[in-house]
């Protein structure tokens, strides 16, 4: 069950009022507006972190030679054997 906790955070007056203009022009809540922006910022963050993973496995995968399925199983089953 979702509870919602209240915080205070200080913005610079140039961007409450864009955000407050945004919200009422959306017919939502400055919370929900900011909730929302503070949820994209995360997803944002974990795609870049993704990526940065993705790029330091498919360098390890490169060093080795699996550049494909076929190299991916190879390698697995020599490891094995």
């Amino acid at each position: 069950m979702s509870r919602t906790v209240r915080k205070t955070i200080s913005l610079p007056a140039e961007l409450a009022r864009a955000l407050e203009r945004q919200a009422r022009l959306e017919g939502r809540s400055f919370s929900a507006l900011v909730a929302d922006a503070l949820r994209a910022a995360a997803i944002a963050r974990q795609r870049r972190q993704l990526r940065a993973l993705q790029g330091f496995w498919a360098a390890q995968a490169r060093r080795l030679g699996v550049l494909t399925e076929s190299d991916l199983e190879r390698y697995l089953e020599e490891d094995r054997g």
